[in-house]
């Protein structure tokens, strides 16, 4: 079985192709790539996914069977902390045992460079290329065995995370603000780091279950019914906080359960970064993001960058040019002064830092920013089709065969990474199938909620006609 790295590492099903002579192999072949670039340290970690410890530990007996140091991760840990702790630790390179936000059945892969981010696409495609079609056959030292030889030790990725928060964040502030807030770990592995930070946090999920209750712990509204339906009959609250499975992704709602999307937050810490914080830097997004965030830049006298779908692509501009937001429509963000890497965490507590400071909430600090760039409302729809249905709609969209969804017409096409349809300069639609799973993905923006579900309607309409 050949196996690909999809937009974010490896991902699959736990016991089917996602087995520990699977990732016996993936792990020689990052083994391999390593040696073959001088490096001898890797921090390992896992998320709170069924058997994530099997994995890791398999993996650091692969790296111990050539001789590199491993630095394994005490318990459960957060992506962001596997790539703060390569920094910290001075290790060449970072995997993550987690398949983020998909369902339980899965587990993965990630790889993290030694910038503190994801891999960059190269340095992915060469791992890949070095995997083996056989598991490795050589000695396999035990945990025990490597202690004892100096190749593994033990670290709390953990404690060096909070260091790292209480020495970038006013805590003082943020806890005598009064700011009341819900959270919700979707039993990931972003639980101990609110638990401990925040005691008084109103928490949801933030309990240890590899089944996750049957739902994927990815944070979009239907899987938060528990924590939205708490916020809109509790008065006093500030605001809902989120996170995925490897809490490297954020969801947010405000006091009243309002859901505030990805396009709104990243608008958000440009505004915090740059008008509070003084710092400067280009925006880098990813091709699904809102057009205001263009707008913004304009505003700020800024630099604008758009990537291809997928993070590694906004950290590697991260990683050699100076940005101060990066992010994604999927609750991926980054900034200045911090890893360059998403991190949910770090996100939530900038903002909940930003509302301290400030003294207004969040629809308040929001309408600041639609002050700015003028209010819009943003969508998407995951359509699970026919592959067969799927790649004639993908193949349409190359072939420039849509001139129109029903009332609305497109102006122009953009391209980057699937197929972006202006119909004027505030509103759009994009198609493009996923990179991780058996969907088509639409989304739109518009200045309003209704207009963006009309042209949503609209599309799939047209589309299902293929």
């Amino acid at each position: 079985m050949k196996i690909k790295f999809g937009t974010d590492g490896w991902r699959a099903i736990i016991a089917q192709e996602f087995t520990v002579d699977n990732v016996k192999r993936v792990a020689e072949g990052t083994a391999l790539w390593m040696k073959s670039k001088g490096f001898s340290k890797i921090v390992i970690g896992h998320d709170t996914r069924f058997a994530g410890r099997l994995f890791a530990e398999a993996t650091a007996q692969v790296m111990g069977s050539h001789g590199i140091k491993v630095f394994l991760g005490k318990g459960f840990v957060s992506t962001p902390m596997v790539s703060l702790g390569n920094v910290k630790l001075g290790a060449d390179l970072g995997v993550i045992i987690t398949a983020s936000h998909n369902p339980p059945a899965y587990n993965g892969y990630k790889l993290k460079s030694n910038l503190g981010g994801p891999s960059v696409p190269a340095d992915i495609s060469a791992v890949e290329a070095m995997i083996p079609d056989n598991v490795p056959s050589q000695y396999l030292p035990s945990i025990e065995e490597m202690k004892a030889k100096g190749l593994l030790e033990d670290v709390d990725l953990e404690q060096i995370y909070i260091d790292h928060v209480e020495a970038n964040f006013d805590l003082a502030l943020m806890k005598n603000s009064g700011l009341k807030f819900a959270y919700d770990a979707m039993y990931g592995a972003g639980q101990n780091v609110i638990k401990r930070l925040f005691p008084e946090a109103t928490k949801f999920h933030c309990e240890v279950d590899p089944s996750f209750k049957g739902q994927a712990p990815e944070p979009i509204e239907k899987n938060l019914k528990e924590i939205i339906a708490y916020l809109k009959s509790h008065d006093g609250y500030a605001f809902g906080l989120i996170n995925d499975g490897d809490a490297d992704r954020i969801g947010m709602f405000d006091g009243k359960g309002n859901f505030v999307d990805s396009h709104h937050l990243l608008l958000l810490l440009t505004y915090y970064m740059v008008e509070y914080k003084k710092y400067t830097g280009q925006i880098v997004v990813s091709f699904s993001a809102t057009g205001k965030l263009k707008k913004m830049a304009e505003l700020y006298g800024l630099g604008y960058q758009v990537t291809p779908i997928g993070f590694k692509y906004i950290a590697e501009i991260m990683a050699t040019e100076d940005v101060v937001v990066g992010g994604e429509e999927s609750g991926g963000l980054s900034v200045k002064g911090h890893i360059p890497e998403r991190d949910g965490i770090w996100m939530g507590l900038l903002v909940m830092e930003f509302m301290a400071k400030t003294g207004k909430s969040l629809p308040q600090l929001i309408q600041d920013v639609y002050d700015k760039v003028g209010t819009f409302y943003f969508q998407r729809d995951d359509l699970h089709l026919a592959e067969e249905l799927k790649l004639r709609i993908v193949e349409n969209c190359k072939n420039g065969v849509y001139k129109a969804f029903g009332p609305y017409n497109i102006v122009r096409t953009d391209d980057l990474d699937g197929f972006k349809y202006y119909f004027n300069d505030d509103e759009w639609v994009m198609i493009r199938a996923s990179g991780t799973e058996p969907l088509l993905r639409i989304y739109s923006e518009a200045k309003t909620k209704e207009n963006c579900r009309s042209i949503l309607d609209a599309v799939q309409a047209t589309l299902l006609k293929a």
